[in-house]
């Protein structure tokens, strides 16, 4: 008979149990378990990455929750629950985010378990909670109660492992009397047997007492194993195990991405929508539009019709237009969609694409459809106004904001173990010490004993130091609790729960229980508001000069003030947004910008890699060194970076130029030719070459700018957030 495995906890019922999901999908290989049911309280947290998981190692997934409600008669109890379809999926994901609001009782569940199967765990529900206590007339109650209410056939009552447990006869009398069928089943929260102690650590840091004084008689023993078929009983029950397995398939596969359609005010369709207010801005931005303009625009609303994302430039430029009216500081914008035209004359960004020769191919490329990312600043003591207007725009249950777990760092583990092992404080400081702090990286307790020689005689010589570390490194990386992305917003067409449950965080803002790299693979669509303390700054500064200069606006504010220019110059720029450290002071010292362009330049140039060039940059623009460029036909592309390759565009710039390609395919070609993989920068360099020499330059002189590109493909810096971006700490600088 197959092996399945119904009743499991992972690591996302939070300090509730120690067990990983890619361990449990490991162990269940090991004992040829063929099904495993995922039941975490009360949240789906876990249920892509243990569906896929699952689905990659050949064990079928049962997606479930384990449910608290209301007793029949007291207290709170838990029921099981299995999507047997995508529709019991999506019953799931509603039941579990209603009660993250309120407490449900048995009656939430009346007409919605068609597509469920439920199951009374043997540890945990109500109806045993009675048998151990031989009440039998409540066991009647409560169980005729959740007879009644659970669709026909899709009742069971949990048989456990241990067949010796007292009450076990009277639960077995119970399913006959009402015709249930007893399926198999433990809590399981341990992947192995070696979890045990940890599992104990992780509840005494949830209670938040010793270790000394945890009862144990409340974390059973119980690992992911084979499920015993020696009784009568065991058997059926595993026999039923397997029935509910095999009824089950859900199917997580992404959704088409599927925006909220725009309120239309002007035309029939969100097509005539946005080339109205386009057309409308373009008159707005430029007052006598150039030819060059007009067939931009024309280019770029040709390829946001065809790929059919008219409503999400339309619903960001509506909530762009609200933050303006309300007296919101609007960043001038982020990342590649200051690109657009579009964006520019919506006023979804403040940054001129033609006059800064920015691409559109960069930020929307046809030649490779994925959905636009608009990312937008806003003055950080408001943007939740934005979010609000948003979700009252849209609707509340269409709109939320994106869910994050806090994990056990190496250093929080030391400490939370150390603490319920009532080490010595100062031992536990000394062991955290060890753990060296890395901006960007955390580095693992494993590592630490791997790569620290004084940290490995340690805690060979000191026991104490030694059970810490021990139960540290089982717990480290473990999610501890749940949080808010920084910025993230999923906007939906459908009601959310339809596609993802929810949490509600303080004052009932609903936020998403996966994170995003689960939303993006399930096809939701993601809109950053972010918050920018710069630009409440930037506000208040406006405010206060508005008080003699009703007139003044930074939004008009003209990019060439000798003034603010020889601020930069100095490098006197503690609180200039991104070039207040010491080493962007001394680049701009050297560079002695006297352009909004050089701005750029050291915005761009001051990362790991590109800074080398530098130097090259200032002595090239001060007449110390000659400017050199790698074929004079690029003179026009590199002559405002002095030879220097800055930008990401000037690589797409002249691949167009030199080998013919569109910026789509120069798009692809940069992507392409920035993971360094041999075979297709092999490939890229035929193509690059062959449309070289079609235009009329040597296969020689084509292979030289090929190598030129490849050296500068990862230093290449995105010019369209440069340029943004420069224009904040131009802006803070004047």
């Amino acid at each position: 008979m197959k092996e399945v495995r119904l009743h499991i906890h992972s690591e996302y019922s939070l300090l509730y149990s120690t067990a990983r999901i890619n361990k449990l999908v490991e162990t269940a290989g090991h004992h040829r378990i063929e099904a495993l049911g995922l039941t975490d309280t009360n949240t789906m947290f876990g249920a892509v990455p243990f569906y896929n998981a699952c689905v990659e190692a050949g064990i079928k997934p049962i997606i479930g929750i384990e449910l608290t409600l209301k007793g029949v008669h007291q207290d709170a109890f838990c029921l099981s629950l299995y999507a047997e379809n995508d529709k019991g999926y999506q019953e799931l994901m509603r039941l579990s985010s209603e009660s993250q609001r309120r407490f449900l009782s048995l009656d939430d569940l009346a007409g919605r378990t068609d597509h469920l199967f439920a199951v009374l765990p043997w540890e945990e529900s109500e109806a045993a909670y009675w048998i151990r206590l031989k009440e039998k007339g409540w066991v009647k109650d409560t169980l005729e109660k959740y007879k009644d209410t659970v669709a026909a056939g899709r009742l069971y009552l949990e048989w456990p492992e241990e067949e010796g447990t007292a009450g076990l006869e009277e639960w077995k009398e119970a399913a006959r009397a009402f015709d249930l069928p007893v399926v198999a089943g433990n809590n399981v929260r341990m992947a192995d047997q070696k979890e045990y102690k940890a599992l104990i650590a992780l509840q005494a840091v949830k209670q938040g007492i010793p270790v000394r004084e945890m009862d144990l008689s409340d974390i059973p023993e119980h690992a992911l194993t084979p499920f015993p078929q020696e009784s009568e009983m065991q058997q059926e029950a595993a026999a039923n195990a397997v029935r509910i397995a095999d009824a089950c398939a859900v199917t997580l596969h992404p959704s088409t991405p599927s925006l909220p359609s725009f309120p239309l005010q002007y035309k029939n369709n969100s097509v005539e929508e946005l080339n109205y207010l386009c057309r409308e801005g373009l008159k707005k931005r430029f007052s006598s539009p150039s030819a060059q303009a007009e067939e931009r625009l024309t280019y770029e609303l040709t390829i946001i019709e065809n790929t059919g994302f008219a409503d999400y430039f339309l619903i960001v430029q509506d909530f762009i237009q609200f933050a303006r009216a309300a007296g919101i500081a609007v960043g001038p914008g982020r990342g590649s969609a200051a690109g657009s035209l579009a964006a520019y004359v919506l006023e979804i960004t403040d940054v001129d694409p033609l006059k800064h020769e920015l691409l559109f191919e960069r930020f929307l490329n046809p030649d490779r459809i994925s959905f636009p990312d608009i990312d937008i600043d806003f003055q950080d003591d408001r943007r939740d106004e934005v979010i609000r207007y948003t979700a009252e725009k849209y609707g509340v249950s269409h709109v939320a904001q994106i869910g994050t777990f806090g994990t056990f760092g190496a250093r929080a583990a030391i400490r939370d173990i150390g603490r319920i092992l009532e080490t010595p404080q100062a031992l536990i400081e000394k062991l955290a010490g060890y753990i060296p702090a890395q901006p960007g990286r955390q580095t693992t307790i494993a590592e630490t004993i791997q790569d620290n020689a004084d940290m490995k005689a340690f805690i060979t010589r000191e026991k104490a130091a030694a059970a810490v570390m021990k139960l540290a490194a089982q717990i480290e990386g473990m999610p501890r609790h749940t949080s808010v992305h920084a910025a993230g917003v999923i906007v939906s067409r459908h009601e959310l729960t339809d596609h993802v449950p929810l949490l509600y965080k303080e004052g009932n803002v609903p936020v998403t229980q996966y994170p995003m790299g689960v939303l993006e693979a399930q096809g939701l669509t993601k809109i950053d508001f972010l918050g920018l303390r710069n630009l409440s700054m930037l506000q208040r500064m406006e405010e206060l000069i508005k008080r003699k200069d009703h007139q003044f606006s930074l939004r008009n504010l003209s990019l060439d003030n000798d003034a603010a220019f020889a601020l930069l110059a100095q490098g006197n720029t503690d609180g200039v947004f991104q070039l207040e450290s010491d080493g962007m002071k001394k680049a701009l010292q050297q560079i002695r910008p006297d352009r909004f362009e050089d701005i750029t330049a050291v915005n761009a140039l001051y990362r790991p890699g590109p800074m080398e060039f530098i130097p090259n940059y200032a002595a090239r623009k001060h007449g110390k060194e000659q400017t050199e460029f790698p074929h004079p036909d690029l003179e026009p592309i590199l002559r405002d970076t002095y030879g220097v390759i800055v930008y990401q565009e000037q690589i797409m710039q002249i691949a167009a130029l030199m080998a013919g390609y569109s910026y789509g395919q120069a798009d692809l070609l940069r992507r392409a030719v920035s993971k360094k993989k041999r075979e297709v920068l092999e490939k890229e360099r035929e193509a690059f070459i062959s449309g070289a020499v079609q235009k009329g330059y040597s296969s020689d002189t084509a292979s030289k700018v090929y190598d030129t590109i490849v050296r500068f493909a990862d230093y290449g810096f995105n010019k369209s957030h440069a340029v943004a971006y420069s224009v904040i700490s131009y802006q803070l600088a004047y």
